[in-house]
């Protein structure tokens, strides 16, 4: 009897939590699995804030695939996806194609910038560890050249930061630590400097506690973080961007550096499927599976889980793409051996959202924390993500041990 093909698209949180679940579970000769990524390592991608913002090193977020798969039991393709053909089981890359038994799509998330003109040329996204690395020299450059140049362009020295979601105000508290430290190597008067926050929606942070927002927006503020809320980016140049402050009032603001965190959507391949997505992102059944395709599960940043309690979608975090990965692996097991699959429902932890590496708010085990407490709690749900996937070797290797900073 032939054994079935299982093939895993992307080494996110979701996929790889995937993989290292039916490794778990599954003899040598149960089921071939193969993950197929375009690199060969795993990044934390709740980590690339930090990188960005020059507070940790890019490698630092990062960790090899093969350090956490066993080769006898997965086989590991380094290769780009190029086509899924949901009706012919098959997927191409660019260097071959795969036939499949089983597919798990878990291949991340891309910036959705919704078609505001010259964002994409002009603006920076936190999107992998080589873009986290591209913004942290891009703006350590514009330090550098403002502490070189004769005629002082101080519009090089402000920092447009898109967006005051999770990204966002992950991005701005590591940049509230990391600026002082640019000036005083770069001999920049720290009046120069300017970071500022712009949000098309009236709020920061949504579905946050007003109190913890509070907190945030203040300890930010103290760090010299401005903020402009329920005013749009209509427009980036290569100069800065324009900003709607009212019906038919705009005003443009130069700046050397614009990052854009605004939001995200599912990869684009999922479009080109023919399965039914919004934004590249599908509407799973209760069991992770697409609509119609009894063989295709989805998890991580493209599938789209509805809370029914709230009547919204879930959010696209690490904690849940983990657990998704553990049902997913469970459900392709069961139906291996002709059982009935089970539903997921996620199990949340609690909430954390740094505020650089010594503050943090968040809603844990339903108690609202702060400060150094929240910081000790984010640090340590970093590191159970690490043991979840490898175990204390990893854990000890890549994990955050400055936990009372």
């Amino acid at each position: 009897m032939k054994r079935p093909t299982i093939l895993v698209l992307g080494a996110g949180y979701g996929g790889l939590s995937t993989v290292v679940n039916l490794q778990k579970s599954l003899g040598t000769d149960e089921a071939d699995v193969v993950l197929i990524n375009k690199n060969d390592y795993h990044y934390e991608s709740t980590w690339l804030h930090e990188a960005a913002a020059g507070t940790m090193s890019p490698d630092s977020v990062r960790y090899d695939i093969s350090s956490v798969i066993k080769s006898e039991k997965v086989k590991f393709v380094k290769a780009e996806v190029t086509a899924i053909d949901v009706e012919g089981k098959v997927v191409t890359t660019n260097v071959g194609t795969h036939a499949y038994d089983y597919l798990v799509i878990s291949l991340g998330f891309e910036g959705e910038t919704f078609g505001i003109p010259g964002l994409d040329k002009y603006a920076l996204s936190i999107a992998n560890v080589n873009a986290a690395r591209q913004i942290r020299d891009h703006i350590e450059y514009q330090f550098a050249n403002w502490s070189l140049d004769e005629v002082k362009d101080d519009s090089r020295l402000t920092i447009i930061v898109g967006g005051a979601g999770f990204t966002g105000i992950e991005f701005l508290g590591e940049l509230g630590n990391r600026v002082p430290e640019l000036c005083k190597e770069y001999d920049v008067p720290a009046e120069k400097v300017r970071v500022l926050c712009v949000e098309a929606a009236p709020m920061v942070l949504p579905g946050f506690d007003p109190e913890l927002v509070d907190y945030a927006v203040r300890q930010l503020k103290a760090k010299g973080i401005e903020f402009s809320i329920g005013t749009p980016v209509v427009e980036a140049t290569s100069e800065g961007v324009n900003l709607k402050k009212g019906e038919d009032e705009f005003e443009f603001i130069k700046a050397g550096t614009v990052v854009w965190a605004a939001g995200i959507r599912g990869n684009r391949l999922i479009e080109q499927t023919g399965i039914e997505n919004m934004r590249a992102r599908v509407k799973v059944e209760k069991d992770l599976r697409a609509p119609g395709h009894s063989d295709v599960f989805i998890v991580g940043d493209c599938a789209l889980m509805i809370n029914e309690e709230t009547n919204r979608p879930f959010p696209p975090t690490a904690q849940i793409a983990m657990q998704q990965g553990d049902m997913c692996a469970n459900n392709i097991i069961a139906l291996m051996k002709g059982e009935i699959t089970s539903p997921f429902t996620p199990d949340l932890k609690g909430t954390v959202c740094s505020l650089g590496d010594d503050d943090a708010i968040g809603d844990a085990f339903g108690k609202k924390i702060t400060g150094k407490t929240a910081s000790f709690m984010k640090k340590m749900i970093d590191n159970r993500a690490l043991f979840m996937i490898g175990g204390m070797g990893l854990t000890i290797k890549k994990g955050k041990f400055n936990l009372l900073k």
